[in-house]
């Protein structure tokens, strides 16, 4: 028996009982659906988290902060790494040659007051090697990233603008005046005065320019201004000195608030945080706070699969009750076959053919079902939510890859075939001249 007559009467004997066929490929069917539709549901929690915390930052930069050690145990922290504590020139280079690592800068901190005409912000300015700007994904909405041979000239995160305010108007701080400045046209001074008289020397002020204004992303760079670190480090000794600060150390002794390290694969983040933590750092990233959550999505994701599983379970049990239940009505035919010169192995390539078509249609089906639940469940359910509130623009509740897809055609046309082997063994062990007089 060649292939194509096996196909024709496989598809005969399947269709000769519609009914029950339909019936047991529908079992298939609605244990297909219920495990592609509960796992997409877990995909989709998963990109909801990473668009979640993406807007927090980028998952693939490393914060180091000093080690909190020196300040316990007398301020002697244990271990060989006494030495290494200050997040300076040293650390940084140190981190710099770690595998993996595509970029490195540190980070100087200052709050300051910028003036324009009558308007006034105050706002976190941080100093930053303009060289790695780009690589440390700052994207210009308009104007320029800083550059190497730039002085007092700024990037202000998009919404700086409107934390503008008059102080002698009654509208309250926060309320937003951004129309009114223009932090790349107009004129713009920094200063370090608080305007609450705790400065004995009022501070000098210095003139900046804003030569870039970022796109809107995260909430760090939104709400913060850059200029490059070596004049930041100038302004802020210079401030001190003017204080009568002398005793005081200089910020490149003391080392830098924090150091920002792009690693080059998301994948090794966590094991590159983890050599710093080694070094005697703290270090941590926004994927420590996702790993956390895909944690609780995994567990649901696999108590939503196990369901449908179960499901597809109860459809195996039904591909084997109806091949057995047509054994027994086919028992003539086996015979006839056998007599006629079919060999075992066609019989059992017969049954098996039968059992897997009922999974592999079930799986089409399935699929099927489930990518019209996956859109419903997008653009209905996706409204329903923004009813309790806003998402992401391109959020969705329900993600069915590719491979998702193909594997579970796999695994049907699997399942249906092992739910058939027992019944073709039993049809191969009958009896040629049994099944002949069987009625």
């Amino acid at each position: 028996m060649n292939s194509i007559e096996l196909i024709r009467m496989g598809v005969k004997n399947l269709w000769r009982r519609k009914l029950r066929t339909f019936l047991t490929i529908l079992g298939v069917i609605i244990g297909t659906s219920s495990i592609i539709t509960m796992v997409s549901l877990g995909f989709g929690m998963n990109e909801a988290f990473k668009q979640e915390i993406s807007r927090m930052g980028s998952l693939s930069i490393i914060n180091v902060n000093p080690s909190y050690e020196m300040y316990q145990e007398g301020g002697r922290p244990p271990g060989p790494h006494q030495k290494n504590l200050i997040l300076d020139d040293s650390a940084v280079n140190s981190f710099i040659g770690i595998p993996g690592v595509e970029a490195v800068t540190p980070l100087l901190e200052s709050n300051v007051k910028i003036i324009s005409g009558k308007y006034e912000s105050y706002i976190s300015i941080k100093g930053i090697n303009p060289d790695v700007m780009e690589k440390f994904e700052f994207k210009i909405s308009d104007g320029r990233l800083l550059e190497s041979g730039d002085t007092l000239n700024v990037v202000f995160g998009s919404f700086v603008d409107q934390q503008f305010y008059n102080p002698k108007s009654r509208a309250h701080y926060g309320q937003g005046t951004g129309s009114n400045v223009n932090v790349l046209k107009d004129k713009l001074e920094l200063t370090f005065d608080t305007g609450y008289g705790e400065d004995q020397i009022k501070p000098k002020s210095y003139k900046i320019k804003g030569v870039g204004l970022l796109q809107e992303g995260d909430w760090e760079k939104d709400y913060s201004a850059f200029m490059p670190i070596g004049q930041l480090k100038k302004i802020v000794e210079e401030h001190s000195r003017s204080q009568n600060n002398r005793d005081r150390k200089p910020q490149s002794q003391q080392g830098y608030n924090r150091v920002m390290i792009k690693v080059q694969n998301i994948k090794e983040v966590q094991n590159i945080q983890q050599q710093i933590k080694d070094m005697g750092f703290n270090a941590y990233s926004l994927s420590d706070y996702l790993e956390s959550l895909q944690k609780t999505s995994s567990i649901l994701q696999a108590v939503l699969g196990g369901i449908g599983a179960i499901s597809l379970l109860v459809a195996a049990l039904g591909i084997t009750n109806t091949m057995i239940m047509s054994i027994y009505e086919r028992t003539r035919e086996i015979g006839i076959m056998k007599v006629v010169g079919a060999s075992l192995k066609d019989i059992r390539r017969l049954f098996l053919f039968e059992a897997g078509m009922i999974g592999f249609v079930g799986g089409i089906l399935g699929v099927s079902l489930s990518l019209i639940a996956s859109y419903i469940l997008n653009s209905v359910g996706f409204q329903f939510m923004n009813f309790f509130g806003p998402g992401g623009e391109n959020t969705k509740i329900s993600i069915i890859p590719l491979w998702l897809i193909l594997s579970t055609l796999l695994f049907t046309t699997l399942v249906g075939l092992i739910s058939g082997f027992y019944p073709a063994r039993r049809a191969m062990k009958l009896s040629a001249l049994e099944a002949i007089k069987t009625e």
